[in-house]
């Protein structure tokens, strides 16, 4: 009967900007996104991925094109004439990139894209997953996502940082215990100093061939 039908709800957070390669000219801030739902259209019902916004703006780039005229949400600009402190700027980016993907989640069109799901639910850089996405991988879409839930240590956790006590006295969190892929979302909180504010000027193999920084998506 219709009343007994559970009613599909997906909320996504980013959440937790950190600084990666402190104190050096390529150091950049990712952030912790964090999905929980009881949509069919995902694999993993809960799930925890740190990405940056280069990734971001790949993953637009790709939702606009595989989704015709569909429109896709703006991402928040990438300007480096912010008048404000780097907290403010970090802040207004992870609110931007928040309202991104709540609207990005909400649209059934944008949901059908397998590319979306690695970059929500797995590890993956953008070079695997586009291998992923086209079969050339050493595993499917699902599998791929399916391998991260089961190895990733961070998944369980949204709003905290400290490891979770398991039965027999084993912490979930500790060393050896996260995805091989990418960092834990058990990381401790870095410091800000020496943190520069753009990230367009470091190159990763991780991202896609073309240079991402430097322009702003006009989009």
């Amino acid at each position: 009967m219709l009343e007994n039908r559970e009613e599909e709800l997906t909320t996504v957070r980013v959440q937790d900007p950190r600084v990666q390669n402190e104190g050096s000219w390529n150091s950049y801030v990712d952030y912790k996104i964090f999905l929980h739902t009881n949509s069919k259209a995902f694999t993993a019902k809960t799930s925890c991925v740190r990405r940056r916004y280069r990734e971001f703006v790949w993953l637009r780039r790709q939702l606009q094109k595989n989704a015709g005229l569909v429109p896709v949400p703006e991402l928040p600009g990438k300007s480096t004439f912010f008048v404000g402190s780097t907290d403010e700027f970090i802040e207004k980016r992870r609110q931007g990139l928040q309202q991104f993907l709540e609207k990005v989640v909400q649209n059934v069109v944008l949901l059908s894209d397998s590319r979306l799901h690695l970059f929500l639910q797995s590890q993956l850089s953008i070079p695997e997953i586009e291998a992923c996405v086209q079969g050339q991988g050493s595993q499917t879409v699902t599998e791929a996502i399916l391998h991260y839930a089961m190895s990733n240590c961070g998944w369980v956790q949204e709003e905290e940082s400290r490891p979770v006590l398991l039965p027999g006295g084993d912490l979930h969190g500790s060393a050896g215990l996260g995805s091989p892929q990418g960092p834990s979302c058990l990381e401790t909180f870095p410091h800000w100093s020496d943190f520069g504010m753009d990230d367009a000027h470091s190159d990763s193999p991780d991202e896609p061939a073309e240079p991402l920084g430097g322009r702003r998506e006009t989009q």
